[in-house]
């Protein structure tokens, strides 16, 4: 299958019931943006990950090209990039909002809001109690008392203060919580929050109407993505390394790459050439099994760069 078979050059590998991939898929919807989608195993091993020369855990990963955009931050940051506010694609906020909209998007997803709110979760979840979720290694999710409070905190700053045109940044984090944590309802309902909950049901309206009217996802088969991905040109053409970056490395350096904020264990860190080296993105060049050459592209923020031990280059 040929590489014109990605609308826009764009493959979403995902899985259904990762929260920042529905993020993405949404905001492609709201914005009319057409593109292609493999969807993933939900617990690793992900042999289409492997095949493309990329060792980072999370999902949702963007293929652009032969470009590979891992954490939803900076697969937003170059969509936003790519399509800019049209008839077309229509943007997610105002001139007067988007301020409010990128600070709702650093309390969510830099804050920790994310990481406080999956401690409500009931560990006796039927996901949580498949036996390939012991084999990544005895990782356990446990409810935490502090859990259940900073979310109603959270609910309650949506309560006093929710805005249309921030929808996007703000409640597709709520939905998570509603709909994904099962909260407890001593803490949360629609009694309790009403402005949140119809927030949360206008948004979804509003998801469903643009879904109606965005183009249909492209299905791949994971051999096909990969070869899509693999036979395709570079959509990023222009190395840049920050001289001046306090890290001092230079283009070409061997580096590793990895999350700071949780999934940066050994197995998962990616080792490349540097490729970009700037305030808000970092590239490095790694090689496929196959021999292509892919770039993968992340954001600086809750992500470490850093010059490859002499050992880890053996």
């Amino acid at each position: 299958m040929s590489a014109q078979a990605a609308p826009n050059g764009i493959i979403l590998f995902h899985y259904p019931q990762s929260p920042y991939g529905r993020r993405v898929r949404w905001y492609l919807a709201l914005r009319g943006i057409a593109y292609a989608e493999c969807i993933q195993p939900w617990i690793l091993p992900r042999p289409d990950m492997e095949a493309l020369g990329v060792h980072y855990r999370r999902s949702p990963v963007m293929a652009i090209g032969r470009d590979i955009y891992v954490d939803s931050r900076m697969i937003l940051r170059k969509l936003e990039e790519l399509f800019p506010p049209s008839a077309e694609h229509p943007a997610l906020s105002t001139k007067e909002t988007e301020g409010m909209a990128a600070l709702m998007n650093k309390f969510v997803v830099d804050a920790g809001v994310f990481s406080k709110a999956v401690g409500i979760m009931r560990p006796d979840r039927a996901a949580l109690q498949d036996p390939a979720w012991e084999k990544l290694g005895g990782i356990h999710i446990r409810a935490k008392s502090g859990g259940s409070r900073r979310c109603v905190s959270y609910c309650g700053m949506g309560e006093e203060a929710v805005l249309a045109d921030c929808s996007f940044e703000g409640v597709w984090a709520f939905d998570w919580i509603i709909s994904d944590l099962e909260p407890p309802p001593e803490y949360f309902s629609e009694a309790i929050y009403p402005r949140v909950y119809d927030w949360r049901k206008r948004f979804r309206e509003s998801v469903k109407a643009a879904r109606t009217q965005a183009p249909k996802p492209v299905a791949l088969k994971g051999q096909d993505a990969v070869h899509a991905t693999l036979t395709a040109d570079s959509s990023d053409q222009t190395p840049e390394v920050d001289l001046g970056d306090p890290l001092g490395l230079e283009e070409g350096t061997l580096v590793e790459l990895y999350p700071t904020d949780g999934g940066g264990a050994d197995p998962f860190k990616d080792q490349g050439r540097l490729w970009r080296l700037e305030k808000n993105e970092v590239a490095i060049s790694v090689q496929a099994p196959s021999g292509e050459e892919v770039r993968i592209h992340a954001p600086r923020w809750h992500f470490r760069v850093k010059k490859a031990s002499a050992r880890s280059m053996l």
